[in-house]
C-alpha cells in the first residue's frame, strides 16, 4: 500500500499537537495584530489592499502550476468584479477565470464549502480551456490520475490519487470534514491544523482533472481565514511559491502515510510567513497615510506622483532603488528638475539616498518591513529568521 488513500486509517489523519501549539498560538496572537491594524485603514487603502492581495494570489497560484498571467489583466479583472474603477482592457480566458476564482472566495469565506462551490471554482479557473472532457465536475477518467515528471522513458510518480469512482463519496466526507471542523463547527480545529489538513487531505483525493493545485490551495485560505472572522486574504499561495520545491517535497511525503505532523509543521511556518506577510502590507499603508499627512501642501504634482508610483511596489520597495532617470521617465521631466525634486524630498525626510551623482539612489524614509522565513522544529519552538529587502 504504497499512498495515504490506501492505508487502513484513511481518512483518520493523526498528528502531534503538543509540537504545533505554539504556532497555533503565534498565529492566533497575529489575527488579532492583523485586523486590529486593518481597522486603521481608510477605505481607499482598504480597498487597494483586497485587490492587490486577490490579485497576488491569483498570479502567484497559477505561477506555482507554471502559468505566468499578465497582472494588469487580473487586477483589472478583479476591480471590474469588485464595481471598483478599472480600464476598459479585454481580458484574457485564463486572467478572467482565475481572477473569478479570486473574487468568489472573498466573497464566500464565511460560506460553508458544498460541491456546487467547488464546481463553480472549477469552472472558472479552467476558464478557455478546450482540451479537458471533465470541467464543472469531478473526474470521471478510467486511467490513473497520477502526478508525475522526468521523461517519458523514465518517469517517476511522486503520487496517484484515488481511483475516479471513489472521488464523490470521498468528496462528500470531505466537505462535511471542512464544514465541522470550521469555527463553530461541531469538532473545530485550530487554524493551522484544519487548513494544513485541508489542503492535504483535498490533494490526497485529487478530485478534478485538472487545477486541483489551484483549488486546494483556495481551500487553505478559505480555512485561515475563517479563523479570522473577518475577510482578509492572506496570499497564502505567495509564500509557497516562494518555497515551491518544498512545497511539492512536503506534499509527496506527506501523502504516503496519515501521520502527518511534519506536514502541518511546514504548512504551518508557510501560513505564519503569509499573515506576516499581509500585516506587513497593512502597516505600510498605514505608513503611507502618515508620510502623505507630514508631507501635506509642500508637495509638488511630480513629487507626488513619483512617490505614489515607488508605494506600489508595497514593503518590498523599488527594486533596485529610485535613480534620477527613473525619476525623469516616471514624472515626465527633465534630468535636472529631476535632481533638484530629489534633493528636496530628501531634505523633506520622504526619501532616503545611497550613493553620490550618478550612482544615487533612493528609498523611501519609512519602517524597514521584515520579510520573515519560519520554521517550527522537532521541539514545537516557532524559529524565525528575518531579513530585510
Amino acid at each position: 500500500m504504497r499512498w495515504n488513500w490506501q492505508q487502513k486509517d484513511w481518512p483518520n489523519f493523526t498528528w502531534d499537537s503538543a509540537r504545533l501549539a505554539r504556532a497555533e498560538e503565534r498565529f492566533l496572537v497575529g489575527t488579532g495584530v492583523l485586523i486590529g491594524a486593518a481597522k486603521h485603514l481608510g477605505e481607499p487603502d482598504l480597498e487597494r489592499l483586497t485587490v492587490e492581495e486577490m490579485s497576488l494570489e491569483a498570479l502567484t497560484t497559477s505561477e506555482i502550476e507554471g502559468e505566468f498571467l499578465n497582472r494588469a489583466s487580473v487586477q483589472s479583472s478583479i476591480q471590474k468584479q469588485l464595481g471598483l474603477a478599472s480600464d476598459e482592457r479585454r481580458i484574457a480566458p485564463a486572467e478572467q477565470g482565475i481572477s473569478e476564482l479570486m473574487v468568489g472566495l472573498y466573497r464566500s469565506v464565511q460560506i460553508p464549502l458544498s460541491v456546487d462551490m467547488l464546481f463553480g471554482w472549477h469552472r472558472m479557473t479552467m476558464s478557455g480551456r478546450k482540451d479537458l472532457r471533465d470541467v464543472g465536475r469531478y473526474r470521471t477518467g478510467v486511467e490513473p490520475m497520477q502526478v508525475v515528471s522526468g521523461p517519458t522513458y523514465a518517469r517517476k510518480v511522486h503520487f496517484e490519487a484515488l481511483p475516479s469512482n471513489r472521488v464523490p463519496s470521498e468528496m462528500d466526507r470531505f466537505i462535511a470534514w471542512f464544514n465541522r471542523t470550521a469555527p463553530g463547527g461541531a469538532e473545530p480545529l485550530p487554524a493551522l491544523t484544519r487548513a494544513g489538513i485541508a489542503h492535504l487531505y483535498f490533494e490526497s483525493i485529487h478530485p478534478f482533472e485538472d487545477g486541483n493545485g489551484r483549488i486546494g490551495r483556495a481551500i487553505a485560505e478559505k480555512a485561515l481565514v475563517q479563523s479570522f472572522g473577518q475577510t482578509i486574504l492572506v496570499a497564502l499561495a505567495a509564500a509557497i511559491l516562494a518555497r515551491h520545491r518544498s512545497y511539492y517535497d512536503a506534499l509527496e511525503a506527506a501523502n504516503k502515510r496519515n501521520e502527518v505532523t511534519d506536514w502541518l509543521a511546514w504548512f504551518g511556518g508557510i501560513a505564519m510567513e503569509a499573515q506576516l506577510g499581509t500585516t506587513a502590507k497593512v502597516e505600510f499603508l498605514i505608513d503611507k497615510t502618515k508620510l502623505f499627512d507630514r508631507l501635506r501642501g509642500k508637495l509638488n504634482a511630480r513629487q507626488t506622483k513619483v512617490l505614489l508610483r515607488m508605494m506600489e511596489e508595497g514593503p518590498e520597495g523599488f527594486k533596485g532603488g529610485l535613480s534620477a532617470g527613473n525619476y525623469s521617465t516616471i514624472a515626465g521631466t527633465s534630468s535636472a528638475t529631476a535632481t533638484r525634486d530629489l534633493a528636496d524630498l530628501v531634505e523633506q525626510g520622504a526619501l532616503l539616498r545611497q550613493g553620490e551623482r550618478k550612482h544615487a539612489r533612493y528609498a523611501l524614509h519609512m519602517p524597514p518591513r521584515a520579510v520573515p522565513r519560519i520554521l517550527i522544529d522537532k521541539s514545537g519552538e516557532v524559529v524565525m529568521s528575518v531579513s530585510f529587502p
